[in-house]
């Protein structure tokens, strides 16, 4: 990690505080077994139902791998794709050999394409480097608002700390309020009104308090509790599901290419180095290697499939390079629940601890 976040921060002995949020997240969630406690739990609490669990389905490699270790468990989950008209072929076909494979019922939620493009240029137009904000915010709708349709109380994610870190929250502010006030500014396409059961990009304090609260739905980083390791996970998921890597990592959304490459020359912000960082802490990559292969330009940067984002989107590349020139802004530029979050400071440590919230939130916001 670098100072390309204005969130890090050193101690005495030259520690950054994200290598201290990898440390206290391995003591909250050892790997000794635990995820068969909670799938047992999940099993009992869902046996009358046709769906114990939502699991949240792109085609990538920790989504696939999710998969496979519920089937493992002997969950039987609802399987969720969102597609906001960027979805990658070979993600695609992924997902199809999964459902072959398993028989697991896929629901997939296509957004309005007018709505979910002018999400996209609106934060093109906003300066931010949020560019994934929508996406995010629709795919967490998604699945709440399904599981509070079919009446499921939990929802596993594949995310691993051990392999992803935490995002640092400059290059990643997940709010609805934010994407509601980019959209009064720069879209030109009214958001959907939120629904229960149809939450469109609506994810703000209210949807939270209903599906988490009222509905009491809850998020299991199923991943948090197994020793996650990428390449014996692709192995795995090679034989039992024809799995194929989709180039690069993030890579079952094609916008990632445009978004990695606007990243990095207008923010200056490399997602690799919180991956790598966490790779390098679980000792999965040697810090030299990691240090060598960031200085290489990341594979999903590919100009045919930047040009078809663009394309997509209705504009040229004219278009990007006078977004290129704007001044660099972040979520403090903008009105967000972020005042509001740091009053509930312990609340949020409390819900963390709960499973109500992802437990690497309080550590992305206060450590």
């Amino acid at each position: 990690m670098n100072n390309t976040t204005r969130f890090i921060s050193l101690d005495k002995d030259g520690i950054c505080n994200y290598c201290h949020s990898h440390d206290e997240l391995n003591k909250q969630f050892p790997i000794n077994g635990n995820e068969k406690k909670i799938a047992k739990k999940i099993i009992s609490e869902g046996k009358n139902k046709k769906f114990d669990c939502i699991l949240g389905l792109s085609g990538g490699r920790d989504s696939t791998y999710l998969v496979y270790l519920a089937k493992s468990l002997g969950l039987r989950p609802l399987l969720i794709h969102f597609n906001d008209g960027f979805s990658n072929p070979v993600a695609g076909q992924n997902i199809r050999n999964i459902i072959r494979k398993t028989n697991f019922e896929l629901r997939t939620i296509t957004s309005d394409w007018r709505e979910s493009k002018d999400i996209k240029l609106s934060l093109l137009k906003a300066s931010v480097p949020d560019m994934q904000l929508g996406t995010d915010l629709g795919i967490a709708s998604s699945l709440y608002s399904l599981a509070a349709k079919e009446n499921i109380k939990y929802i596993l994610s594949g995310v691993s700390f051990r392999t992803e870190g935490v995002v640092p929250l400059d290059w990643n502010y997940l709010d609805g309020k934010y994407l509601k006030e980019i959209m009064k500014q720069y879209g030109t396409v009214a958001l959907r009104k939120w629904e229960p059961n149809d939450a469109g990009f609506n994810f703000d304090v209210k949807e939270f308090f209903y599906y988490s609260f009222i509905r009491r739905i809850k998020f299991v980083p199923l991943l948090y509790h197994v020793n996650y390791v990428r390449p014996q996970a692709e192995e795995i998921i090679k034989k039992e599901f024809d799995w194929t890597y989709p180039g690069a990592h993030y890579m079952d959304d094609l916008f990632q290419s445009l978004m990695t490459y606007i990243l990095r020359v207008k923010f200056k912000i490399e997602f690799r180095r919180f991956n790598y960082s966490a790779l390098i802490r679980s000792g999965q990559l040697d810090r030299d290697e990691a240090m060598e292969k960031i200085k290489e330009i990341y594979s999903s940067e590919d100009e045919t499939i930047i040009n078809l984002c663009i394309s997509r989107l209705g504009i040229d590349k004219n278009y990007i390079d006078n977004i290129m020139k704007l001044e660099p802004k972040s979520f403090l530029d903008y009105n967000t629940n972020y005042n509001l979050v740091k009053k509930f400071k312990y609340p949020i440590k409390l819900f963390c601890k709960l499973g109500i919230l992802p437990p690497s939130l309080y550590l992305k916001f206060f450590t």
